[in-house]
């Protein structure tokens, strides 16, 4: 698979990384989080050069994550702000710098702390359930085909027969078909 074609994948998790999954995205956007904004201050604090950064940011405005705001004429200069749709990345970010503040810290501890404003506490992200507020783990979760299933190449290859049968349907692929066929092929 190219690097292109993962916008066209039948996959959240593949789709999502055609916006955001390289290493220079993912560093403007944990920078937009702290409030940066414009393009010199993105340039002189991640050290990028200007033609990938130039290209980052029409990436994330193009796919709606960021805006572009003028803050002065003659000439025109611009600052890049979290859409909607970009904020809604926080969750993702904040879970991996937890994840480097666990793993890959060193012994002084967190470069950063992040403060709950409404209770004043410093705090780890958790994942909750939206329905029973429980946290969650991946050992407590299973994956079913939902109503946009089309191809079961992306569920888990040990799901049951009838479900994988059930996502194929879904994707008009006959069950004969390799995707179709995953659980039979690991056993």
């Amino acid at each position: 698979m190219q690097w292109s074609e993962l916008a066209e994948q039948n996959c959240s998790f593949a789709r999502t990384m055609s916006v955001i999954g390289d290493r220079w995205t993912l560093l403007i956007l944990r920078d937009c989080f702290m409030k940066v904004r414009r393009f010199d201050d993105f340039h002189e604090r991640l050290g990028i050069g200007r033609p990938i950064l130039t290209d980052r940011l029409k990436k994330l405005v193009a796919a709606f994550v960021l805006t572009k705001v003028a803050y002065q004429q003659n000439p025109t200069r611009y600052e890049y702000r979290l859409t909607q749709k970009g904020l809604d990345l926080y969750p993702v970010v904040i879970a991996i710098v937890h994840w480097g503040d666990v793993h890959m810290g060193d012994r002084k501890g967190r470069p950063v702390l992040h403060r709950h404003m409404a209770c004043g506490n410093d705090f780890d992200p958790v994942m909750v359930c939206s329905e029973c507020s429980a946290e969650v783990s991946p050992r407590a979760v299973t994956i079913r085909p939902g109503p946009g299933a089309r191809d079961p190449v992306h569920l888990p290859p040990n799901m049951p027969a009838p479900l994988r049968k059930r996502a194929a349907r879904l994707a008009d692929i006959p069950p004969a078909h390799p995707s179709a066929q995953c659980v039979k092929l690991l056993k």
